[in-house]
């Protein structure tokens, strides 16, 4: 599903074919800009621990960090509200690809390859956590309420990757299609005054909520698929 997106080289590979992409050089961006700036803030706060100044940047960061604890500690509960190191970073990632476009990159979500990778990191730690923790009763519910049901059951399971992946790719994408027709089909002077306006709502309004919406109902599942677990386990 590539939808216009460019290829800037391709060379082979143990005789496959690959690709660099615009998603890929733009995910890249993303990382490195998240890296650096998390080498920084580390640097900037760590660099005599025993006197760390109060600065501006310090209380962003550390509302941040204690904005994510108490947003996840509700879908996960306190027991795994440790988790929400991994989904501080998955929003990271997410909003900054999804308001890429506001710097004239194309958003790399706005590839499916980009948000089936995330929806199914998203799949392993449910599978991963539910194995942990209650393997029993989560092997058991995929065979109830009777064995027969056991292929719908586990669609159930991969209808996760499904949801979440093309429920962002789809409002990312068609942002992503409309500036395109705006820009193609509308005079510069045009473009001047609506470009600003669709540049806000789709990306970062429509990203910022998708990104948050992603998130959430990442740590539902895996949230509730716990409690479910735990509470056959009494």
């Amino acid at each position: 599903m590539d939808f216009g997106i460019r290829t800037f080289a391709t060379f082979e590979l143990f005789g496959l074919s690959v690709r660099i992409t615009e998603t890929i050089v733009g995910t890249w961006i993303i990382m490195a800009v998240l890296i650096i700036g998390a080498i920084i803030v580390r640097w900037r706060f760590f660099k005599d621990p025993k006197d760390v100044p109060e600065t501006g940047l310090q209380n962003v960061v550390e509302l941040a960090v204690e904005s994510m604890e108490r947003f996840a500690t509700g879908p996960l509960g306190q027991k795994y509200v440790w988790l929400d190191n991994w989904f501080f970073m998955l929003i990271l990632f997410l909003l900054f690809a999804n308001i890429s476009g506001l710097f004239g990159m194309r958003a790399p979500t706005a590839d499916v390859a980009t948000t089936l990778a995330m929806s199914t990191s998203t799949f392993l730690l449910v599978q991963v956590m539910a194995f942990k923790y209650a393997p029993r009763s989560h092997i058991r519910g995929l065979f109830e309420p009777f064995p027969i049901f056991f292929p719908i059951n586990l669609i159930g399971e991969l209808a996760i990757i499904i949801s979440l992946s093309f429920r962002m790719f789809g409002n990312i994408l068609a942002g992503t299609i409309i500036l395109g027709l705006v820009y193609s089909l509308i005079p510069w002077w045009g473009t001047m005054v609506l470009s600003p306006v669709l540049h806000l709502y789709f990306d970062l309004f429509a990203g910022a909520i998708q990104a948050f919406i992603f998130c959430l109902l990442s740590m539902s599942f895996i949230g509730l698929k716990l409690k479910n677990a735990e509470a056959q386990n009494k």
